[in-house]
């Protein structure tokens, strides 16, 4: 009898501490940081070819946004952005950091997402870059590409990247 009450003070004892350190953790981490939605990209000048590269790493392979700068972004006369017919399908209205966005449909085969005012279409070289995000949970800013014209950036808050895509319409 005496072998079962300490197994069972034991227990109780080992989960009461786990709770508090699990409480006092949780504590001490505090509520989550609000996201930092950055600025704009500013445009780049034809010619300054090399994607922005953060100092002491390697070229990016994913793009991305840190401190308000646009890392990994295609030079200006990036042959891939040509489109004949840039905006064919208008332009699409609220972009920039102001306008926070969750995806109302997507179609993964096709690579196409919708949200609210319209339908892109994400530039099947950046495709690969969305594979750990979230289309059902995470939030999206669209910005207008300065540097390609016809073009937006699909910006994933939560991931701290973004993807180029075409406005295919409302």
């Amino acid at each position: 009898m005496r072998t079962h009450f300490a197994v069972a003070l034991s227990t109780v004892l080992v989960v009461s501490q786990a709770m508090q350190l699990s409480a006092q953790g949780r504590h001490e981490a505090g509520p989550r940081p609000m996201p930092v939605i950055p600025r704009e990209p500013i445009a780049r000048e034809p010619g300054h070819g090399a994607p922005r590269v953060e100092p002491g790493r390697p070229p990016v392979t994913v793009p991305y946004v840190r401190d308000g700068h646009w890392y990994g972004h295609a030079a200006p006369d990036d042959p891939r952005f040509h489109l004949a017919q840039p905006f064919r399908s208008g332009h699409f209205g609220l972009v920039g950091p102001s306008h926070l966005y969750g995806v109302t449909r997507f179609d993964l085969a096709a690579r196409r997402i919708w949200l609210p005012g319209g339908m892109f279409e994400i530039a099947d070289w950046d495709w690969p870059v969305t594979t750990p995000w979230c289309w059902t949970c995470d939030q999206f800013v669209v910005y207008l590409d300065p540097d390609h014209p016809g073009w937006y950036l699909v910006y994933d808050v939560r991931m701290g990247e973004y993807v180029h895509a075409e406005f295919l319409g409302a």
